[in-house]
């Protein structure tokens, strides 16, 4: 038995998601812990997203804290599933990334993998997008290897659909490389729109969005963005897709409801998933949503709506819990390096070649 735990903090920064995953003989997701990010440190990591003053050692302090909370998940995990460190193979550690633009050859992910080894006596994989940046690539989505290997056994064409802050597909299908790509905004605009006129952190199955009505002028804008019209490999992050970039759109309007704004940011997030779908491949026969999104009702109901013809469901359906998708994946990703199994998918990010990712931090 093989034990590896994954460690994920996604744009979303609503907090760590954990979990202990048994690799050998199969694939299983053995626990989870969950830590919500402290407001003080969300908002920190949203202010390094852009540059600032003193970023550099800003940036230094705020991984200290988010590996401090990180170490502290890990031991509570070791603890209630009465394991030691020892027992642990590695840690693979994503980090926060704070910028993503591989358009100039770099992407940022903190979270000081040397002192994550220290509190928890394991050892830490990290740094998973570098390489495959180094070699051309976009560094993302680095899910659709793993998506491969846990659906490549179904029959049909079938896509997976990870919805967190921005959402990703990966395209399966029998005897061919998987492919996949960012779509564009998945909650990362829905979670500051409400934040911002409500205080909230995240719009609750959608409820809000589907109080309102689209606005299609608006939608229509929003939809004029040059990403939406390139096609994969291709990633984006917040430096892209921000409040800023909405309040440019918003500007345009001569009046509006917040209500429909979040009703229209919902549609912008489906219509962009869908058709990026139909593009790619167009007759999927089934779609798998993992990620927050996957709770998000009014998004679901939205996608169903869209794709009549494909199947619409959580990663569930198979018995893989939809929320801890991502994190398997990086323990996955973590057995991959210290196996020396290259990571990416040069059919996904453009990397010149198949590599190897990740950089290990012995215990």
């Amino acid at each position: 038995m093989a034990l590896y735990i994954g460690v994920m903090s996604g744009t979303s920064l609503d907090g760590l998601d954990i979990a202990l995953v048994e690799l050998a003989p199969a694939i299983k997701l053995v626990a989870t812990h969950y830590i919500p990010m402290p407001a003080s440190l969300r908002a920190e990591l949203l202010e390094l997203c852009s540059s600032g003053p003193d970023e550099i050692a800003r940036s230094a302090i705020a991984q200290q804290n988010w590996v401090t909370l990180a170490a502290q998940g890990v031991r509570t995990l070791l603890n209630e599933q009465q394991l030691k460190p020892q027992d642990i193979t590695a840690i693979g550690s994503h980090g926060q990334t704070i910028r993503h633009e591989p358009a100039r050859g770099f992407t940022v992910q903190i979270g000081n993998p040397a002192l994550l080894s220290e509190l928890t006596g394991i050892s830490i994989v990290s740094d998973f997008r570098s390489r495959d940046v180094a070699a051309g690539g976009q560094g993302a989505p680095l899910v659709p290897a793993f998506h491969e290997a846990l659906f490549e056994e179904r029959t049909g064409k079938r896509a997976v659909l990870n919805v967190g802050g921005f959402s990703n597909l990966s395209l399966i299908e029998p005897g061919k490389p998987v492919t996949g790509f960012d779509c564009g905004p998945g909650n990362v605009l829905l979670d500051a729109w409400i934040h911002q006129q409500k205080g909230e952190h995240f719009d609750r199955d959608g409820q809000w969005a589907a109080s309102g009505n689209v606005e299609p002028t608006l939608l229509k804008t929003l939809l004029g963005d040059p990403f939406f019209v390139t096609t994969g490999p291709k990633s984006t992050g917040r430096e892209v897709f921000n409040l800023p970039w909405l309040a440019r759109h918003l500007s345009h309007l001569p009046t509006f409801t917040p209500e429909n704004v979040q009703a229209t940011l919902l549609e912008l997030s489906a219509v962009t998933i869908v058709d990026a779908l139909r593009q790619a491949q167009s007759d999927t026969e089934e779609l798998l949503v993992c990620g927050g999104g996957a709770h998000n009702q009014a998004l679901m109901t939205r996608l169903a709506d869209l794709l009549p013809q494909t199947r619409v469901s959580s990663t569930a359906v198979y018995g893989v819990d939809p929320d801890w998708v991502e994190a398997m994946a990086f323990a996955w990703l973590a057995h991959c390096c210290l196996h020396g199994i290259p990571g990416n998918r040069p059919s996904v990010t453009g990397a010149r070649g198949l590599r190897v990712l990740g950089a290990i931090y012995p215990a």
